[in-house]
């Protein structure tokens, strides 16, 4: 029974020192991370798309899911929201950090942005189409390269499989 207790005891300070450990973050983050949900009004997702963010440089409309102002863990799981609901963010503008990658097969190019989680250990991706007529490898980064894409979100299928992209994107690096 002590060690029962005992065991109680260690995992109800565990738990507090879980739920504390965040606390470094401003409450004002948090409104922020809410804002840019897809379950946000219209108005707060409009200052989620503030002019003075410099990855918003060259936008041409608002940013409906403004992925770069959430946390890498936030972002992780947000992409896998959107594998698991999309039709939550179908024709919503979406803009995403993270890293460059390029998939050949024998008949198509696919270009893509990778995020990892907190831990680095787990990646999920949204595949972009540019909306200029850019030439890989010439208008592309080095894949591995940080970038900033913005776009709409759709998804489209190939064979059985359903793949989610971001169309018209604009690509920043």
């Amino acid at each position: 029974m002590k060690k029962l207790i005992a065991l109680l005891m260690i995992l109800s300070v565990l738990f507090i020192f879980a739920a504390c450990s965040d606390s470094s973050q401003s409450s004002s983050g948090q409104e922020k991370v809410k804002e840019t949900s897809p379950a946000a009004s219209a108005a707060s997702t409009e200052s989620a798309s503030s002019a003075d963010d410099p990855g918003n440089s060259g936008s041409t409309g608002d940013i409906d899911i403004d992925l770069t102002a959430m946390s890498g863990t936030m972002v992780y799981s947000e992409v896998l929201n959107m594998q698991q609901n999309p039709a939550d963010y179908m024709n919503k503008t979406v803009k995403i950090r993270g890293t460059f990658n390029v998939t050949k097969t024998d008949t198509n190019t696919y270009f893509a942005c990778l995020i990892k989680d907190a831990t680095a250990c787990c990646s999920s991706g949204i595949e972009f189409v540019t909306k200029d007529d850019l030439k890989y490898p010439l208008d592309y980064p080095k894949p591995q390269s940080e970038i900033t894409v913005t776009g709409t979100f759709t998804t489209y299928m190939e064979g059985k499989n359903r793949y989610l992209q971001l169309k018209d994107a604009e690509l920043s690096y």
